[in-house]
């Protein structure tokens, strides 16, 4: 479906456009998971688990450490995420790939006066570093990763973070758009309109109790649907 045909489906729903676009990161905004990818099995070898092809990272790789670690790891998980972030802090800015798109739609959104923010189970450390690699942080009001709030996503905790002190309360106002159930879910959780961006569209009951309202396939579109709408 078009930019056009998306904008008439979106008014038919009275949805209009937000005053605010809440942003996932990676996979969204950009390509950084070789770099997930090397320091997670370098993490999973160190203690003696079996490594994870490129495409169960991108599967399995959702929710933030903290939730997610415990499980793989257990007692270990604090240590193993030090491990985590040694290796990946060696390399994970000179693999930042931007996605097709996206400084674009950062720049015109900002200059439209949409506000932009990102929420995101990276290490909040890791993320702004490599936003300010990319040169983005003019374009984006704040940028929240894991560990900023007091519970990352899927929780509300990070959505509320990202809104402080833009006077902008969530609800059908903001968007949240990112390519992931966690980013889906959390939208829900927040009473934000969920947006699913990625190439392929969701899968028959791939989202049972958090259905997108929109699936664009990528950044382009969404830009292209906002600035319309």
């Amino acid at each position: 479906m078009d930019a056009e045909a998306l904008i008439d489906d979106l008014r038919a729903r009275g949805l209009s456009r937000p005053v605010a676009l809440l942003l996932d990161w990676d996979n969204t905004l950009i390509d950084s998971w070789h770099a997930i990818h090397d320091a997670q099995n370098h993490t999973l070898a160190t203690f003696g688990l079996e490594p994870w092809s490129l495409e169960e990272i991108r599967k399995r790789v959702r929710g933030s450490m903290r939730d997610s670690y415990p499980q793989l790891f257990g007692d270990r998980w604090l240590e193993a995420g030090e491990v985590f972030y040694r290796r990946f802090a060696e390399r994970h800015l000179e693999t930042l790939v931007p996605l097709p798109g996206v400084p674009e739609m950062l720049r015109d959104l900002h200059e439209a006066g949409l506000y932009v923010a990102v929420v995101s189970n990276k290490k909040g450390d890791y993320l702004r570093a490599e936003a300010a690699k990319l040169g983005w942080q003019r374009w984006i009001g704040r940028l929240v990763g894991a560990f900023d709030a007091s519970r990352d996503k899927p929780a509300v905790e990070p959505v509320h973070l990202a809104l402080e002190g833009s006077g902008i309360t969530p609800g059908t106002q903001v968007w949240f758009a990112g390519d992931a159930d966690i980013d889906i879910e959390c939208a829900v959780n927040a009473g934000c309109v969920p947006i699913l961006v990625r190439e392929e569209p969701p899968a028959t009951d791939e989202f049972p109790d958090h259905p997108p309202a929109l699936h664009v396939d990528g950044c382009m579109t969404l830009s292209n649907v906002l600035q319309k709408l």
